[in-house]
């Protein structure tokens, strides 16, 4: 007799809540960990806060897990690995986890692999900065190695005078990446799905819109042509199977101006960039990480509609906890999807939420989620 499977996830965020949805759906059972209450975990009744650098609570969480997986890159799984059940996957493994979240490693091991990045240069010195500014051209994106996300960690350097104070901000001990500034067409998206024997599903190109270094809005499709999105598609199975990824791992792209694509970053984890695919696809993109890390077969990643639109809802204030203001006047938006994370506190430019809307035209289904995505104060 078979059993129906349990998944571990490392991490209580909207992210943990999201893929806890679809293993529930499923008939899994379910289990979290965190290191403090993140609040959208709490809608499980096996979600546990504790000392997850501890390996002795981490032995213990996984016993009796088929396969444990993480929210985000920063969850301990490189502590977990040594003390996990023989009997129990852990997926991505910490080295994927390594490779990705020092993004100068990371831009090493795509280049190695002759993926199209931007030039870049991994700086330990504000001169090697204003070096790189020379040989690069100004301007500089510079970026922090680890911990950079939602626009924080990552600041544009347009002469030379700037660095030391960018590099005060960003630099760790082994310094700061520094880019050369693509002058883009649009940045876009595409998540992979990819089982532990390499098998994986690409999801549709999508077009992010960027306000202030934060995602806005994603549009799928993307509105560029077919060939041009198919290169796009390829490009990012290459990026993940140059990290070993296993998973749903989302790859953020660059459409240059003369054609090109380039890799911006990999995430490797369910993406914000991805939450359209919970009502514009056949299979989510959280459905199709339950699958991989588990080595199921994976789910049909069509559009269900000629356009999906997603809109982040963020936060406005500094305060706690979130309010309800107009929540019931963006469901009367017809065919809006509203998904509100239950994080406790507000912050501005927090990630509380996203709206989601399909339809047979781009402007229209972006009138209906933006519209919806306004009516919501949290």
């Amino acid at each position: 007799m078979t059993s129906f499977p349990t998944l571990g996830i490392l991490g209580g965020g909207q992210l943990g809540k999201m893929m806890a949805a679809e293993a529930v759906r499923l008939g899994m059972g379910v289990r979290l960990l965190a290191p403090k209450d993140a609040g959208p975990m709490q809608a499980y009744a096996h979600a546990t806060t504790a000392d997850w650098t501890d390996p002795d609570i981490l032995r213990d969480f996984a016993t009796g897990c088929t396969a444990v997986t993480v929210e985000s890159e920063w969850a301990p799984a490189d502590v977990l690995a040594p003390v996990c059940p023989e009997d129990t996957a852990l997926w991505p493994s910490p080295q994927t986890l390594g490779w990705i979240r020092h993004k100068g490693v990371q831009n090493d091991r795509l280049a190695a692999h002759d993926l199209p990045l931007p030039s870049y240069r991994c700086c330990a010195t504000p001169d090697e900065v204003r070096a790189a500014g020379e040989a690069l051209g100004w301007p500089l994106m510079l970026k922090q190695y680890e911990g950079s996300y939602d626009g924080y960690g990552n600041r544009l350097v347009e002469r030379p005078d700037e660095v030391d104070e960018a590099w005060n901000d960003l630099a760790a001990d082994d310094g700061v990446l520094a880019e050369q500034c693509i002058d883009f067409v649009r940045e876009l998206a595409v998540q992979i799905a990819r089982r532990p024997n390499g098998t994986s599903v690409a999801y549709p190109v999508v077009h992010t819109e960027q306000r202030d270094h934060r995602c806005h809005a994603v549009v799928a499709p993307a509105p560029m042509a077919d060939d041009l999105a198919e290169e796009a598609q390829a490009i990012a199975r290459d990026a993940i199977d140059a990290v070993e990824g296993v998973g749903l791992l989302a790859v953020e792209l660059f459409e240059t101006r003369d054609g090109a694509i380039l890799v911006n970053e990999i995430a490797p984890r369910p993406h914000n960039t991805g939450h359209y695919t919970i009502e514009g696809c056949v299979t989510s993109q959280f459905e199709n990480h339950v699958r991989a890390v588990l080595d199921l077969p994976l789910g049909a990643t069509d559009l269900v509609a000629p356009y999906a639109v997603m809109v982040n809802v963020l936060g406005q204030r500094e305060g706690t906890p979130p309010r309800a203001d107009g929540w019931k006047q963006a469901l009367q938006v017809p065919g809006a999807h509203v998904h509100i994370y239950g994080k406790p506190d507000v912050r501005p430019h927090r990630k509380m939420g996203h709206v989601t809307a399909l339809g047979d035209t781009a402007t229209e289904t972006r009138t209906r989620a933006e519209e919806a995505a306004e009516q919501i104060i949290l």
